[in-house]
């Protein structure tokens, strides 16, 4: 396969040829690609495909080529919320943004708490085969914070579990979240933590601020995030192990990663692309009115000014990734009252948009910068061989092919996934992911499933 006219991170025009899974080579791109970089043609856009000749041929167009995405916080919902999404779904979903792996979350039913369970969600990854799914186990039997689940069971799985978290509940029982970051040093894991005191957030609805005030639902104040943060980055110097903070949503927070961070401790942050550029009045002053529950989500929308000190942060390294959150419901569980609802947003498709609209558009990150954030990172988090690396010879095929030059209106009946509750439905985001390669073999091509 050869994929012609396409800008590496951005940069000059290469083909790519593609042979057994890898890139073969890469080399500069023809005098036919004079043209790509001003009108598109007429007969096709970014990712058109030739059939002609011996090799499949795959005209990028003048795309930005990206090694393919990595997500390190998926919620598949498979087992047990096959109504709101499946592997299926989810990783068709996944590839149409542009990501070749994804960390599958452990609050599914039964939970992932044993080895039997991960190898279920593992191996439905590979029958789909849309992108790779690695399981994430849980950090305590059915996520109910009192004893360990079988962390080394599930490590020695067929899934190789080594991202573990209880995601959607705190392990807020320092002893057991100490005794994790003992247990997961011996096969170079990391417990990925959801920082929610939950004394300080019992009934909370929304960021605790004016608009709460104003609104009259209880408060979900940056205290109940940061404490578990600080805590949790003492616990993981103390134990000489690895942490990893999941969706960072306050500046407070910010400051205590970057102090972590200052002392040399292994201690890594995600920022969600919602949190990357929604705030809190749009639970007031949304285009359908107030208490719109499509905007309620955990950690809650906060501050514009927490808002762009999640920016900085993404920007100079102190957050090291983005991740989607990515988290389906059914209709019904979120067109209800707000207290009622569910809380969460579907972001696979949509995030790569969101970054270019948060961080590129406003001179924060380079595409360079993003792939370190979207796949780089997030890969070697996650202790993933074969994903995350650069586009050069010899490295696995997984690509991605994104045109940033159009803006489009997000219609979530579009979408892959089972579920349509996002918050960006109606607005005009840029670009759009052409096509998704995973170890060379099409998974979306002209932006449509294969």
């Amino acid at each position: 396969m050869i994929i012609k006219n396409v800008r590496i991170l951005g940069g000059e025009l290469v083909d790519i040829r593609v042979a057994h899974g890898v890139i073969a080579a890469i080399i500069p791109a023809g005098p036919q690609a004079d043209a790509v970089s001003g009108d598109r043609p007429r007969d096709g856009g970014a990712g058109a495909v030739d059939g002609a000749g011996d090799d499949l041929v795959i005209d990028g167009r003048g795309a930005i080529a990206l090694p393919g995405l990595v997500d390190l916080h998926t919620h598949l919902r498979e087992p047990g919320r096959e109504d709101a999404e499946t592997v299926q779904t989810g990783t068709q979903s996944a590839a149409r943004g542009g990501y070749t792996a994804v960390h599958a979350m452990a609050n599914t039913s039964p939970v992932a708490d044993t080895a039997g369970v991960v190898e279920q969600v593992w191996r439905l990854g590979r029958e789909f085969g849309h992108c790779d799914v690695h399981p994430v186990g849980a950090v305590t039997v059915g996520l109910q914070g009192r004893n360990l689940a079988e962390l080394g069971a599930m490590a020695d799985s067929a899934a190789r579990v080594r991202v573990f978290s209880d995601d959607g509940k705190c392990v807020d029982d320092a002893v057991l979240m100490r005794r994790a970051l003992e247990y997961v040093k011996a096969f170079d894991g990391v417990v990925a933590q959801h920082a929610q005191e939950p004394r300080l957030t019992e009934g909370a609805q929304m960021n605790e601020g004016d608009v709460s005030g104003r609104l009259g639902l209880t408060g979900w104040p940056a205290v109940a995030e940061e404490a578990i943060i600080a805590r949790d980055c003492l616990l993981a110097a103390h134990v000489g192990s690895r942490l990893h903070v999941c969706h960072l949503s306050t500046a407070g927070s910010v400051e205590i990663i970057r102090w972590a961070k200052s002392k040399g401790w292994n201690v890594t942050a995600e920022v969600t692309p919602h949190h990357l550029l929604l705030t809190d009045d749009l639970v007031e002053e949304s285009p359908v009115g107030a208490y719109n529950p499509i905007y309620k989500v955990n950690p809650p929308l906060r501050t514009r000014a927490d808002v762009e000190a999640l920016r900085a942060a993404l920007a100079d390294g102190t957050i090291d990734i983005v991740a989607t959150d990515h988290a389906p419901h059914p209709v019904e569980d979120k067109e209800t009252e707000w207290s009622a609802a569910a809380m969460g947003m579907v972001g696979l498709e949509t995030a790569l948009s969101v970054v270019q609209e948060a961080m590129v558009e406003t001179g924060l990150l380079d595409w360079a910068g993003l792939a370190q954030r979207m796949s780089v990172t997030p890969a070697r988090i996650g202790r993933l061989a074969g994903q995350g690396q650069p586009l050069e010879a010899g490295a696995p095929a997984n690509i991605t092919l994104y045109d940033p030059s159009v803006r489009t209106e997000v219609d979530p009946s579009a979408f892959a996934s089972k579920s349509r509750n996002t918050p960006y439905e109606g607005m005009t985001l840029p670009g759009r992911v052409v096509a998704t390669f995973l170890r060379g073999r099409p998974t979306v091509l002209e932006g449509k499933l294969v």
